[in-house]
């Protein structure tokens, strides 16, 4: 049962509650949020796997349940509901994990609750307890999500980056936050960088934002530039396991609002060839994962092409990222597409938030079902397509989707309200947690179809033998279903109206 807050005073409510419950704030959208303080926030806690012959059943919904956990017996038949068939017989790939960005906005939210509030929701996202991320981004230097435009180095002209040196922010804002994320998980999180901006000086129109593009003779000084990034943050003890060479880089070529550097095909191919890959080389750095695109389906497979089709370019490159921006209307065949061109790189989703293309007031909307059924849906789509795992934007945004230099308000799975010192754990939160807390680094996608209309699923199995699937109901009615494993294990259940699940069946 879950206790109902109407924006009352979360301590007062306190001594009624017991662990794991939801404490439900209503914000006048068409479901919930779950309000945590420096005192109490739900957990699902560590999750034992389920016995031989059985399963365990984790549900989110709409109306009522937040990881509310069921479990039962393995059947040896189907029952009444329609399929939801899983085979074993061939693995696609290996997942690598979920996350989010450590954004200067992200740390100026968190900076904003006092120290134990702040930790509550860092052992939301980190902690075995929590729904344990294990991919994160970290921008290198300034982006949107920034209370200003900055570079490492903004002294012009220094080409020989004496100058280069981190940011307050990287101090204030990031690392207080990364090495808790460190202390508090129990997996080896991969933290990747992307660049949205070199120093203005290094492009051609001057300016962090607007239209331009790296000049040619500062191939190399921002090559150097980004290794003096992994130098740094390794040296403050925050491993970096990959990168992405520009974030969103054909948006460099349009009139844009905030950071950020255009790239061609082409030019990013000869760049990567001749500049960045050399010199992360040179620096022994060529253990870290490179990955290109960084951006939405619209540029594939057309913008990795000429690099993975170039010996010199391909050799350095690991991976394809993508963003989620224009999935609703693109279909998912792009990344199949995509994953053909070379089969032996990894994709990986690597942001996607909701109020992006709203603006205002409605940037935040607390309690939206239908935004956290937008991630869900997307996760089950992404990884039935290859992605080895999904990586949200900003992990806390105010109250008013920001700060923002740019103006460009977001929603967050987490949303600070530094005024009552409480965060707000949106729907959408759950929907990563659905995916991040129950899919295993390392498992593998196997084939899912569901032939239960309104339902979506996506499957992996581990080497131990044990199969989870991740299930969402769009159906504003209960909706039955039979999960057929390998035509020899049923799991037959209700799904509730608008839900989510986390299906966890045993070897």
């Amino acid at each position: 049962m879950m206790k109902t807050l109407l924006l009352l005073p979360l301590v007062a409510l306190l001594p009624q509650l017991i662990q794991g419950q939801c404490v439900v704030g209503q914000f006048g959208y068409d479901s919930f949020v779950c309000v945590c303080n420096a005192t109490y926030c739900d957990e699902p806690g560590i999750l034992a796997p389920p016995a031989t012959g059985t399963y365990a059943l984790y549900t989110s919904s709409r109306d009522g349940a937040r990881l509310e956990p069921s479990t039962g017996a393995v059947d040896t038949a189907p029952g009444a509901g329609a399929s939801i068939d899983v085979s074993t017989a061939v693995m696609y790939q290996t997942m690598l994990g979920f996350g989010g960005a450590f954004t200067d906005s992200t740390g100026f939210n968190l900076k904003d609750l006092s120290p134990a509030a702040q930790d509550m929701a860092m052992r939301a996202y980190f902690a075995p307890e929590g729904i344990g991320y294990s991919v994160c981004r970290i921008p290198i230097a300034g982006s949107d999500c920034s209370t200003r435009p900055y570079s490492y180095d903004d002294v012009d002209g220094d080409v020989e980056l004496l100058y280069w040196a981190l940011a307050q922010e990287d101090y204030d804002l990031k690392f207080p936050y990364l090495k808790r994320a460190i202390e508090l998980s129990s997996n080896e999180i991969f933290f990747f960088g992307s660049p949205w901006a070199p120093p203005a000086w290094m492009k051609s129109n001057g300016m962090f934002n607007g239209s331009g593009v790296l000049l040619p003779e500062m191939y190399q000084p921002y090559s150097e530039y980004i290794v003096k990034f992994v130098n740094a943050y390794e040296a403050e003890g925050v491993p970096i396991w990959g990168l992405t060479p520009q974030n969103e880089p054909m948006s460099g070529f349009e009139d844009w609002g905030w950071n950020t550097c255009g790239f061609t095909d082409v030019q990013m191919r000869d760049w990567i060839k001749n500049n960045l890959g050399p010199t992360l080389e040179a620096a022994g750095m060529r253990r870290l994962k490179m990955l290109v695109n960084d951006f939405n389906r619209g540029q594939l497979p057309d913008y990795v092409v000429a690099m993975l089709e170039d010996p010199d370019s391909n050799k350095y490159i690991d991976g394809i990222a993508v963003h989620w921006y224009d999935d609703d209307v693109l279909p998912p065949s792009i990344l199949n597409d995509t994953h053909y061109v070379d089969p032996t790189k990894f994709m990986l989703y690597t942001e996607a938030c909701e109020g992006w293309n709203v603006g205002g007031a409605d940037s935040v909307q607390l309690g939206s079902w239908p935004r956290a059924e937008n991630y869900f849906q997307n996760i089950i789509e992404d990884i039935n397509y290859w992605s080895t795992g999904w990586v949200d934007w900003n992990m806390a945004l105010g109250m008013d989707g920001g700060p923002n230099w740019a103006n460009n308000m977001l929603d967050s799975p987490i949303i600070v309200n530094a005024a009552t010192d409480e965060f707000y754990k949106q729907p959408t939160f759950y929907a990563m947690a659905h995916a991040s807390k129950f899919i295993p680094r390392d498992s593998h996608r196997v084939e899912t179809v569901s032939n239960a209309p309104g339902v979506e699923a996506a499957a992996v199995h581990e080497i131990r033998g044990t199969i989870t699937l991740i299930i969402m109901n769009t159906n504003d009615a209960t909706t039955s279903v039979s999960v057929n494993v390998d035509s020899s294990r049923y799991v037959n259940i209700d799904l509730p109206p608008k839900s989510f699940h986390s299906l966890v069946i045993a070897a």
